[in-house]
């Protein structure tokens, strides 16, 4: 198991960051899509994606969204930060087979131990694909936990 240490609200510095890095694949995108419930075809159908702007499927915005989310939960802050809020701007598609950069930065230190997180996104390439902040509660003292091993997910056609 692996062991994750939260930093608490005092912990905090402006200008503390973190990064993530996760490849998509297209498990990924079935995997996001059987969960949301969102089968656009442009996510699911390489033909029909090849007929549309991006000229290939591309992954589900909230893919990126959920990135940041487990950047959050398990890094910055980490383990029993509070997700108050998030702004997501898409500015570029993402792909199957890109590697994520998912970058969190604190940005301010607010009120009753709530914090101001740059949240964006990066491809290999170094474009920004998603730009956004988010709130959080940070927790009140750290913790260190041991995280569950990831559950083993198959899809059935």
């Amino acid at each position: 198991m692996t062991q994750v240490t939260s930093f608490a609200y005092d912990q905090l510095d402006i200008g503390q960051r973190t990064e993530l890095l996760r490849s998509v694949s297209e498990r990924d995108v079935q995997l996001f899509a059987a969960v949301s419930g969102d089968n656009n075809p442009v996510h699911l159908d390489a033909e029909y994606a090849a007929s549309t702007l991006f000229k290939e499927q591309i992954a589900h915005g909230m893919f990126s969204g959920a990135l940041i989310s487990a950047a959050i939960a398990c890094q910055l802050p980490g383990p029993g930060t509070i997700y108050l809020g998030q702004h997501l701007k898409f500015t570029r598609p993402v792909k199957l087979g890109d590697t994520l950069k998912v970058e969190l930065e604190v940005l301010e230190k607010l009120p009753k131990g709530r914090v101001k997180l740059a949240t964006r996104v990066f491809n290999q390439l170094g474009e920004q694909v998603v730009d956004g902040e988010a709130e959080v509660l940070a927790p009140r003292s750290a913790q260190t936990l041991d995280m569950p091993a990831m559950p083993k997910v198959s899809i059935e056609p």
